[in-house]
């Protein structure tokens, strides 16, 4: 096996006297774009933030193109980072953020306006160059934010969930765009969020991270479709079940609503709408748990109806004490 650009062994790291992260071993290839999924406070911002330099580990080793980055300075560890809110010098043109790194550098005024128009080409610039931080949009800044950072020529790019600020038309633009960005320079990423779709979307591989801990990592179909727990499961979308001979994950498109068994307390529809071509009911399970199917017809809110499922993944026992899922009726078939 070759060795990876960037390799963890071990990485613990604690903040305000807690455990934040807890021994996590990761590999990202060169020009891999590695997505960390996990929930709000799994751990996700201070990874990146000991990724570059800013927070010191506990434990552990961080290694960059097989070099030991214990001690070494952000501004000497070839990674760059991207944060939700984009960081530009608000008195300078676009093409001066851009061509700041390369004028560091030492680049000839040549070589920095190659570099700055191969920049603005690729993530549509050329229009902006010459505007300030303030006359652009949200998601123009971003993509001058990510044209700074590529102009240094990292090893590796850390994006700190840089499209949660934008509206949804514009995130699914700056998709595309920053990873043909990163794909045309060769530039792997590490980019942490708590969307599932868009981690599971930019991902080559997605890495689960809970409580500190990374429960899974794989290619985006497997850790979607295999989910290890229960945790794992509510993350991805799936809702919990019991059957036949355990907990089951099964996802709202799986389900389908029957009339309720004889005896059985049924599932009350609370709410139900469309959601592009298909419907979302929102039902309240006898426990008060919440479940959300998806159909081609709608549901009556405040009816009772029973479930069944076309596929479900069993779940392993859950360690220690813990509330049930909720009972379904049966699988189809």
């Amino acid at each position: 096996m070759t060795e990876p650009l960037l390799e963890l062994r071990g990485l613990s790291a604690t903040f305000g006297g807690q455990e934040v992260l807890r021994s996590v071993d990761l590999r990202v290839e060169d020009g891999e774009f590695l997505s960390v999924l996990g929930p709000n406070g799994s751990g996700k911002t201070t990874l990146l933030r000991v990724l570059a330099g800013f927070h010191r580990p506990s434990a552990g080793a961080v290694r960059l193109d097989g070099r030991d980055l214990a001690g070494v300075a952000p501004h000497r560890r070839s990674i760059g980072l991207l944060f939700q809110e984009p960081t530009l010098f608000p008195r300078r043109t676009v093409f001066e953020n851009v061509a700041y790194a390369p004028l560091l550098q030492r680049l000839s005024d040549g070589e920095v306006r190659e570099r700055v128009a191969e920049l603005a080409s690729l993530l549509a610039l050329e229009s902006l160059l010459d505007r300030r931080p303030e006359q652009l949009s949200g998601g123009e800044r971003q993509r001058v934010a990510l044209a700074r950072s590529l102009a240094a020529r990292p090893r590796l790019v850390l994006l700190d969930e840089p499209f949660a600020s934008v509206d949804v038309q514009v995130r699914a633009e700056l998709h595309a765009e920053f990873r043909a960005a990163l794909r045309s320079f060769g530039t792997a990423a590490i980019h942490v969020t708590h969307d599932r779709e868009e981690g599971l979307f930019l991902g080559d591989r997605v890495a689960l991270l809970f409580e500190g801990a990374v429960e899974a990592v794989g290619r985006p179909a497997d850790v979607f479709g295999r989910p290890r727990s229960v945790r794992a499961a509510r993350f991805l979308g799936y809702n919990l079940l019991d059957g036949p001979s355990g907990k089951l994950a099964v996802l709202p498109e799986e389900l389908r609503a029957s009339p309720p068994g004889r005896g059985e307390a049924g599932y009350r529809v609370r709410a139900s709408g469309t959601v592009g071509r298909r419907f979302l009911s929102v039902l309240d399970g006898p426990g008060g748990e919440r479940i959300e199917l998806r159909s081609d017809s709608p549901l009556v809110p405040g009816e009772s109806v029973g479930l069944a499922w076309a596929n479900a993944v069993e779940l392993p026992p859950e360690p220690g004490p813990g509330r049930g899922p909720p009972r379904a009726s049966k699988p189809d078939g």
